[in-house]
C-alpha cells in the first residue's frame, strides 16, 4: 500500500530537484527525505529516482508514479473540500501569497469583502513575488497564489493546479520629463533601444515582460538599474537616469514629479494576473469564498486604472505566455 505522505515528498523532489531543497520545503530533514523515498521504492518495487552531481532526477518508473501522484493528491484535495463542506466549512483561516501590487489591486479589497459575507474566514496575506508564490501553494505553505504568467510558470492545465484568471494590465513608459520623447502622445519601444533601462531584477516575471517587450521591437535593453519597488524604478526614472516599462496599476498612487507616463505604441506589453490553488481544493467551502472574492475585486477595478477583469486563458497578440 502506497503512502499518500511519500507522493507529497516524491512531488517536492521532482519540483525542487534535489533532495534538500525538497526537504527545506517540506520541513523535514534531507536523511527524513531519503528515507522516505526509499520506503516508496520498496512499496511499489521500482527504482524512483536517481542521483547525480548536479541532483536528483525521477526514472521512467518515477515519472509513472508522478503522473498517478497528481491525480491521486488532487482527489485527496477533493475528498478534504467534501468533508470540510459536510462540516460547513465555514469558519477557518486561509493564507495567500501575492505581489505588492497584487495585494493592492485585488486581496486587500477581497478582504474587506469577506469581512462581510464570509466572516467566519480568516485571511491572512503574505508578500511573495508571482514566481515565488506558486512554489508556495504546491509546498502547502499557503492555500491561495496571486500570481503573474512569466516564461517557465506551469500552465493553465498543470496537473497540480487549478488556475483562476483575474485581470491583465498593460505596462506604460516611464520617461524623464527631460527626455526627447517626453512630448509623444505615445512610445515607439523602438525608440528606447539606445537608452539606460531602469527594471526589476532577472527571475521577476515582470523582468520577463519588459525584455520579450523589447526584444519584440528589435533590441536587447541594458539595464543598468535594478529594483522590483517599481516606486523606487520611477524614481530613478525622475533622476534622469534612465527610461522604465510600469505595470498601469503599480502608478496609481506613485509619486510622478519629474517623469512622464505615455502608453506604448502599437501592442502594449501586458502582465496576467491569476489565482492558483493545488488542483482539488478550488471547492473548498473555505477556499471557494476567496476565489470568488478575488474575481468579484479583479471585476470591479476602476476602468481608469486600465485593468481589464480576465474571462479567458486566451492571451492577447503579442502579449507573454
Amino acid at each position: 500500500m502506497i503512502e499518500a505522505r511519500r507522493l507529497h515528498i516524491l512531488r517536492a523532489v521532482a519540483d525542487h530537484r534535489t533532495v534538500t531543497a525538497a526537504a527545506a520545503a517540506l520541513y523535514l530533514t534531507p536523511s527524513a527525505v531519503s528515507q522516505q523515498l526509499a520506503a516508496l521504492e520498496q512499496e511499489t518495487g521500482h527504482r524512483l529516482v536517481e542521483r547525480g552531481a548536479k541532483g536528483v532526477r525521477l526514472t521512467p518508473a518515477g515519472e509513472i508514479l508522478l503522473g498517478h501522484t497528481h491525480a491521486v493528491l488532487a482527489q485527496l484535495e477533493r475528498a478534504e473540500a467534501e468533508l470540510a463542506a459536510y462540516g460547513s466549512g465555514e469558519a477557518g483561516t486561509v493564507t495567500v501569497a501575492a505581489f505588492a501590487t497584487g495585494i493592492a489591486q485585488v486581496v486587500a479589497p477581497a478582504v474587506a469583502r469577506l469581512t462581510g459575507s464570509a466572516p467566519g474566514i480568516r485571511i491572512r496575506v503574505q508578500d511573495a513575488e508571482g514566481d515565488a508564490s506558486l512554489p508556495m501553494v504546491l509546498d502547502r505553505q499557503v492555500d491561495v497564489a496571486v500570481a503573474v504568467e512569466y516564461r517557465g510558470a506551469p500552465p493553465a492545465d498543470d496537473p497540480r493546479l487549478a488556475h483562476v484568471p483575474l485581470y491583465a494590465e498593460p505596462f506604460d513608459a516611464v520617461v524623464p520629463v527631460t527626455h526627447r520623447l517626453a512630448g509623444t502622445a505615445e512610445v515607439p519601444l523602438a525608440e528606447l533601444a539606445k537608452d539606460p533601462w531602469i527594471g526589476p531584477y532577472p527571475g521577476n516575471p515582470c523582468h520577463d515582460v519588459v525584455v520579450l517587450a523589447c526584444e519584440s521591437a528589435g533590441f536587447q535593453p541594458r539595464m543598468e538599474h535594478s529594483s522590483d519597488d517599481f516606486r523606487a524604478v520611477v524614481a530613478l526614472a525622475s533622476a534622469d537616469v534612465g527610461v522604465a516599462l510600469v505595470p498601469r496599476s503599480a502608478l496609481r498612487g506613485t509619486d510622478l514629479t519629474g517623469v512622464v507616463v505615455r502608453p506604448v505604441d502599437g501592442v502594449a506589453p501586458t502582465r496576467r494576473v491569476f489565482a492558483a490553488v493545488r488542483r482539488g481544493a478550488e471547492e473548498h467551502p473555505l477556499i471557494r469564498p476567496v476565489l470568488d472574492a478575488l474575481r468579484a475585486a479583479a471585476g470591479e477595478a476602476q476602468a481608469g486604472a486600465g485593468v481589464t477583469p480576465r474571462t479567458s486563458r486566451r492571451p492577447p497578440a503579442g502579449s507573454l505566455r
